[in-house]
């Protein structure tokens, strides 16, 4: 038989105390009613006894119990047995009010991920001062440290595209699991937002905050790892504001150079754009190109016609751009035809900027050794076809006929080419 398909699951983290939840499921489906949207209201205990049953069962709910331990896991086990198109995940304990969940649903076309947040303006977190303290301490140190664009993420308390969250891979089993899901959404190229919500609590749950802080701080080294990998569909944007000044320098001498060479060459065929900010100041109708969705997802949020496909294989006619752009790409690929196809797509006379390593520089070579050791995540050995100067002037210009009007170096290292295309008339 078919399962049920719901507009919205609400996932209920309970602990041993029914009291917890009990009295608040009339409140839920009153306000879900109110919606008119077909739902589900799925608890996720531990261990439930005969009363519980009942009372989940009188308030048409599921009840599901985890098989691990954790409150991972149990957010997990109702995320999975979950069949709504959204998902929202809130605890047990009265503190996620039930009238917001309203303001939640609301917000499920703004991002693929909202957080009802405590420490954003209008947002408000009455709760034991202690606790306040230590709470906003975590989030600022662990935001700031995993650079993630968000001021509350350790509330639990979300809406969730379900095709986002439930593709998503993680091994967290304990209160980390708020963390590194945000994490690996980010990494993947989805929105995240935050809306305010006023947070009441008179517990100071400082066993909690403990658990927490332990759990975060023994993953932090594995989540920093994923988050400044080269696999983060933002790698690229986050890196202009990189707190490393070296490599902020380098990002921001590429987007002042090849944004002054776009300048006046009509629209332009970004191949291999990855989550640069060049993508937005493409010039109108420009297309950005790269075989990863989770880049051009992210990619999106610059404005641009956005297109999947493969630098051997450029799903575009022949000669159909003035202007084709292609930054620090062609070094991450075996040479085969990449050549080639810019040249296919590129009009006659059109303008070709490309940017790669120069291998034949020291310099290049020296900042490639200590890249390799300052941050090997991010370089990972990635570029596998060493180009110099004198191999692509012999290529374009020697063989193809192309004029080249402009060098630049960015410390030496980074070669950046603007190439002329010749005329047919000249060929």
């Amino acid at each position: 038989m078919n399962k049920q398909h719901y507009d919205l699951s609400i996932v209920i983290v309970a602990n041993e105390d029914a009291s917890n939840f009990t009295d608040s499921l009339p409140q839920i489906h009153s306000t879900l009613s109110s919606l008119s949207i077909l739902y589900e209201i799925i608890i996720v205990l531990r261990h439930a006894d005969e009363y519980i049953r009942n009372i989940v069962q009188q308030n048409n709910c599921i009840l599901l119990v985890p098989t691990n331990t954790g409150y991972g896991n149990s957010i997990l086990t109702g995320i999975h047995h979950s069949t709504g198109n959204h998902i929202i995940t809130m605890d047990a304990d009265q503190t996620h009010s039930v009238n917001f969940l309203k303001e939640l649903w609301s917000a499920r076309d703004t991002a693929d991920v909202v957080v009802a947040s405590r420490y954003i303006t209008n947002g408000q977190a009455k709760m034991p001062a202690m606790r306040k303290v230590l709470s906003r301490l975590l989030n600022l140190v662990f935001s700031r440290g995993l650079d993630l664009p968000l001021h509350d993420m350790s509330s639990g308390f979300r809406l969730y595209k379900s095709y986002v969250i439930k593709k998503n891979s993680t091994t967290s089993n304990s209160f980390d699991i708020l963390q590194e899901v945000l994490v690996r959404i980010l990494m993947e190229g989805y929105k995240i937002s935050e809306i305010p919500y006023m947070y009441k609590s008179n517990d100071p749950a400082y066993w909690r905050m403990i658990q927490f802080g332990i759990a975060y701080i023994g993953t932090f080294s594995r989540l920093w790892k994923l988050r400044n990998s080269i696999a983060s569909a933002d790698y690229d944007a986050r890196a202009y504001n990189a707190m490393m000044p070296p490599q902020r320098y380098w990002q921001r001498q590429r987007y002042e150079h090849i944004t002054g060479m776009l300048n006046g060459k009509g629209r332009c065929l970004d191949v291999g754009c990855g989550s640069s900010r060049i993508i937005g100041a493409l010039p109108e109708q420009s297309v950005a190109l790269d075989i990863l969705f989770r880049k051009l997802r992210y990619a999106r949020r610059f404005g641009q016609a956005t297109v999947q496909g493969s630098i051997f294989d450029l799903p575009v006619p022949d000669e159909s751009f003035p202007c084709v752009l292609c930054s620090q790409v062609i070094e991450h690929v075996p040479r085969a035809n990449v050549l080639d196809e810019l040249d296919r797509v590129l009009q006659s006379n059109g303008y070709l900027i490309l940017g790669t390593p120069d291998y034949a520089k020291w310099e290049w070579n020296v900042i490639e050794w200590l890249y390799k050791i300052l941050l090997p995540q991010a370089y990972a050995d990635e570029h596998i076809t060493h180009y110099t100067f004198q191999e692509l002037f012999d290529e374009f210009v020697t063989k193809r006929g192309y004029r080249l009007e402009t060098t630049k170096y960015i410390l030496q290292g980074e070669l950046i080419l603007g190439l002329r295309k010749p005329s047919r008339n000249q060929t």
